[in-house]
């Protein structure tokens, strides 16, 4: 089935790594343009950019907390690919320390704000208002994506401020802006992404601990952890104006049947086994 992202223009934050790669990577074998953002390491980009040509792939560096960074980054990518049609907004940050809210610190927690989500709203923010110039063919394939997390939707003992952050994506901001991007393109459409654990290389280290590995696949029925292309490949669909032009306002959640968070080991309850 044709997806009808052709040439559409797609502008991905943090591409660089992770699950960023691999869905700048699936857009281009659709034939999208793609502006592969990154933020210090552009070394991955340079295999894109060899596979699919320059006219195909902008890599564009910014600070995504930078008001002005954000408006050169749009600059750069409508001069070079024309104006963005598609927003996938999968930048941010996961602490790898655990700190419990009564220990967190304000540093971390308003570093963790700003990146992940002071940041989202600056670079939806810049999309809409440069949707408002671009022409019709470019408003009719609109589309917003965030990349959610099951912490948004369970909470993460120790990792509340991340939580918060996803949370706020996928519920407050994605649920806004639907009912937003239609006034300025009627068939625009904003949705989000949410995956669980994903072998990735900010969550490697962690899963590499049984314990950590244990605990992530607990109550999950498939009992495997994602891998990037999994959740590239649901971003991309929800991105199809011919796949998904009827879906709006919706977190796809891609966690393999999770039920939620297994507070208490056996070992560590007391109860004794049936």
């Amino acid at each position: 089935m044709d997806l009808q992202l052709k040439d559409v223009h797609v502008l991905i934050t943090g591409a660089s790594g992770g699950i960023g790669l691999e869905t700048a990577r699936l857009f281009l074998q659709q034939g999208a343009k793609v502006t592969a953002h990154y933020n210090s390491n552009r070394t991955t980009l340079e295999a894109l950019i060899s596979e699919f040509g320059s006219g195909c792939v902008l890599a564009a560096q910014a600070q995504l907390t930078s008001e002005a960074e954000v408006a050169r980054l749009f600059t750069e990518a409508n001069a070079v690919l024309g104006p963005v049609a598609v927003a996938i907004i999968n930048h941010g940050i996961w602490p790898t320390e655990d700190v419990p809210i009564a220990e967190l610190s304000l540093e971390r927690w308003q570093t963790t704000i700003n990146t992940n989500l002071t940041a989202a709203f600056l670079v939806a923010r810049d999309f809409l208002q440069q949707l408002k110039r671009a022409p019709d063919d470019v408003k009719d394939n609109a589309s917003i994506c965030f990349i959610g997390s099951t912490a948004g939707k369970y909470g993460e003992a120790g990792h509340g401020d991340y939580a918060a952050t996803k949370s706020a994506l996928m519920y407050g901001l994605n649920r806004t802006l639907k009912n937003e991007i239609v006034k300025i393109a009627p068939k625009g459409r904003v949705n989000t992404v949410a995956p669980g654990w994903v072998v990735t290389p900010m969550a490697e280290a962690k899963l590499a601990d049984s314990n950590v590995f244990y605990r992530a696949i607990a109550t999950t029925p498939l009992q495997k952890v994602a891998t990037p292309w999994d959740i590239a490949t649901q971003v991309v669909v929800v991105s199809s104006p011919s796949m998904s032009g009827h879906v709006t306002g919706t977190t796809i959640m891609v966690e393999g049947g999770m039920e939620g968070r297994l507070l208490n080991r056996q070992t560590e309850t007391g109860v004794e086994a049936y």
